[in-house]
Formats: structure tokens, C-alpha cells, sequence
């Protein structure tokens, strides 16, 4: 049995070489691209997915039959489930990332010295990015266009519940690189379910250049303790609407609704309601009965509960708990202060909002929360890179360094010094 498992593990370490391999020689023709021919790559690449539209949604049939063997929730369900709206937004998500400047080769920033040498900040592509999800299939076009306009190869490895849909979508994308002349190394998706495939992209210093986890907590915990390639993070979804004592109440319950009740599964979805405990016994009634209808449960703290008996009593965990469904935890706050302090210490760092018609109180909110993304008036359902536009996203990034929110093209792109002279020597 044990040489069993080491022949198995040497077999993927090998396959997992080739595929660096073939990505290492795909990214130094890629970084040499042109624009024309980054674009015509995506363009052919969306109209090959809607025209195999059929074949994907078959595919997606066998990965929902896998999930459903595999006994996923609802919400992993319809994070892996596709249709034709979704595959049509995948195109378009393409032909929107067609319509970006092209980051690659511009100029960042240029000065003189005074001994006559010009130097240049220039962006280049980050090189081989190894992209870890789970089972969205829409995270494989998405990651694979945002890649290509940067001029990067990407090695893609899908959670096992979508391997199918993946595997329909990247043929979609292979034959959009054979129409634009380009080597279709450059997108290549891990072809085996087995675990031991993400180990092997974790040590792969040399072929892969950053490593992209997007998923629940444990990938990114096992990413973050096992990489030897740098990462761009992103931690839970932890989100919080937080509305203030001058906020319109119309206002108040319609973002919340939305910001909540979209869609619960998505990592931008709100899981936190804080609101001031002097517009409490106001409020509170009205956005209780808006969400008990739509079918969210709430928990929350015994200021709450005195004003709604529908709220269940919260736990301790719940304040840091990222749902993914229709539950929500709520919290009375005396002031600003401590719904700021509340947010920065149980929430994620990913996107919090503030509801109020106080631009004082907006702006140290803005100021002072530290998270990725801050929000004015609006529903944390906007955290997404197509909304920003960035034509799609790869994930968002609740790090700190190199990139910082949606992480589009622009943020998979890295930057190099060129210096001119006329025959300077240092002295």
C-alpha cells in the first residue's frame, strides 16, 4: 500500500513539472503579446463558449451530480451550478475584459538624475500565476481572461466537484488562443482530482510565480502554511452594513436587503447588521420583517431580541462567522465608535458599508475601517472586480501588499526599472 501512494504522488509530481514546464515556456511568448492579439484571443474565446453553450451545461450536469453524491450544501450547490445566463455572463465577462487598457509595457513613472540617466518604472506580466478555487466554474474564465490580458500563462486547478464544467470552458479557451496564434499552454487546467496536485503547485518554485488561492477558509489556511511562492490572500467574507443614527430608513432596508439577500453564498454578501440603538426601536422592526420574509434567519444580541422576538440569540462564534446563507447576525451599537471597533476586530478586512446621510460620520467610517473595501450607501454586494470595472476578478484580496481588493489585470502585473543612459560610469 505505501508504495502504492509514492508511485501515485511521483506520478503527479511529474505531470505537475510538465504542466509548470509548458507554462514557463508559454509565459515568455505570452509577455510578448500584443494587445491585438491578447484580445482576439478573448473575443474567439467567447464566442466558442456560447456556441458550445450545450457541452457546458452538459458538463455542469455530471460536476452537479458529483456535488450532490458528494452531499454539498445548497450554497456550494448554487456556487456550482451554471445556466445559460451564467455561461452568456461568462462571455461577456471576456468581450469586457477585451475593452481594458492593455496593463503590460506602461510607462509608471519617469525622472532625470542629474548625471543625465533617465530611468523608467514599466509594467511587466507576474509570470506563471498558479489560480486555487473551489467550485465556482465561472472562476475559470474569469481567471484565465484576466491572466491572458496581462500577459501571464495561468495554471488553473478548479475544485473537484467542477472539474467537467472546467474542463468545457477551457477548450473554450484554448481554441480562442489557436485563433489569435497563441500558445495554448497558456491556459492549462489541473487535470486530477487528487489533493496531493495542490501540494505540488505550493513547492513549484522556479515555474510558478504567485500562487492565488480563492476559497473557504481551509484552502486558504493550507496555502498560507504550506506555500513556498507568494501569495495574494483572501480570507473569509465577513461583511458588515453597519446603519448609522442619520440614515434614510427607505434607504437602510433596501441596501440591506440587497446587500444580504442577493445572493447569500457570495463572499461579498453581508453577514453583519450593526445598527445605532437610538434608531433601534425604529428600524430594527422594519428590517426584521423584510428579512424574515425572504427567508434569512436572524441572530442577535439581547438589545435586539428585547425589540424582535424572531431574533434567535447570537453566540459568541457568530460575530466572526462568515454563513454563505440566509442568516444574519445583528448587534445594537451605542455610536460610530463602536461600530468601527466591532469591524475591525471581528470583521475579515474584505468590505464593510456605513448607511447614513452624516458625511462627517461617513468619511471616519471610510477613514477608519480597515478593510479592503469601504462603502458609502451602497450594498457590499458591489465588492466584485466586474463591478468595479475590471471586467472580471480573480478573487478579492484582503492582503496588504502588492494588490489590495478585486484583483483584476491591472493587479496581475508587476513592474521593472528601465534605465537609459549616454555612457555614464559611477564613480
Amino acid at each position: 500500500m505505501k508504495s502504492k501512494v509514492v508511485t501515485l504522488n511521483s506520478e503527479i509530481h511529474d505531470q505537475m513539472q510538465a504542466i509548470g514546464r509548458k507554462a514557463r515556456a508559454a509565459y515568455i511568448i505570452m509577455a510578448e503579446a500584443t494587445n491585438a492579439q491578447k484580445d482576439a484571443a478573448l473575443v474567439h474565446a467567447a464566442m466558442a463558449i456560447r456556441d458550445n453553450a450545450d457541452k457546458i451545461l452538459a458538463a455542469n450536469e455530471k460536476d452537479i451530480e458529483y456535488g450532490t453524491l458528494k452531499k454539498l450544501d445548497s450554497a456550494q450547490l448554487e456556487r456550482l451550478t451554471l445556466d445559460k445566463k451564467r455561461i452568456e455572463g461568462m462571455a461577456a465577462g471576456l468581450e469586457t475584459v477585451v475593452t481594458l487598457p492593455d496593463p503590460v509595457n506602461k510607462k509608471l513613472d519617469e525622472w532625470e538624475r542629474p548625471n543625465g540617466l533617465v530611468l523608467q518604472r514599466v509594467s511587466i506580466p507576474l509570470g506563471v500565476i498558479g489560480i486555487i478555487y473551489e467550485a465556482r466554474p465561472g472562476v475559470t474564465s474569469d481567471a484565465a481572461a484576466l491572466s491572458l490580458k496581462a500577459g501571464n500563462a495561468a495554471i488553473l486547478r478548479c475544485g473537484s466537484e467542477s472539474l467537467h464544467s472546467s474542463q468545457a470552458i477551457v477548450a473554450c479557451l484554448h481554441a480562442g488562443l489557436k485563433a489569435a496564434k497563441l500558445p495554448v499552454d497558456a491556459v492549462q487546467l489541473v487535470p486530477t482530482r487528487d489533493r496531493a496536485a495542490v501540494g505540488e503547485m505550493l513547492t513549484m518554485t522556479g515555474l510558478i510565480d504567485i500562487i492565488v488561492p480563492r476559497g473557504g477558509k481551509s484552502l486558504t489556511k493550507r496555502v498560507m502554511e504550506e506555500s513556498r511562492i507568494p501569495t495574494i490572500q483572501h480570507l473569509d467574507g465577513n461583511c458588515h452594513t453597519y446603519i448609522h443614527k442619520k440614515a434614510d430608513k427607505d434607504m437602510a432596508v433596501a441596501v440591506l436587503m440587497n446587500a444580504k439577500m442577493r445572493r447569500v453564498s457570495i463572499c461579498g454578501a453581508t453577514e453583519s447588521l450593526l445598527i445605532d440603538e437610538t434608531i433601534a426601536k425604529t428600524f430594527l422592526p422594519a428590517l426584521a420583517e423584510a428579512l424574515s420574509k425572504a427567508g434569512c434567519e436572524m441572530r442577535g444580541d439581547d438589545a435586539s431580541r428585547k425589540i424582535d422576538k424572531r431574533i434567535k440569540k447570537a453566540s459568541d462564534e457568530d460575530w466572526d462567522t462568515e454563513y454563505l446563507a440566509p442568516i444574519i447576525s445583528i448587534k445594537l451599537v451605542k455610536d460610530l465608535d463602536e461600530a468601527i471597533d466591532h469591524v475591525n476586530r471581528h470583521g475579515s478586512h474584505h468590505t464593510d458599508a456605513i448607511i447614513t446621510t452624516d458625511m462627517k460620520a461617513a468619511r471616519s467610517f471610510l477613514r477608519k475601517v480597515d478593510s479592503a473595501i469601504v462603502m458609502h450607501n451602497a450594498s457590499t454586494q458591489f465588492a466584485d472586480g466586474g463591478e468595479f470595472g475590471f471586467g472580471a476578478e480573480i478573487g478579492i484580496s484582503t492582503g496588504r501588499l502588492h494588490a489590495r481588493g478585486p484583483v483584476g489585470a491591472e493587479q496581475l502585473t508587476t513592474y521593472k526599472y528601465v534605465i537609459y543612459g549616454n555612457g555614464q560610469t559611477r564613480a
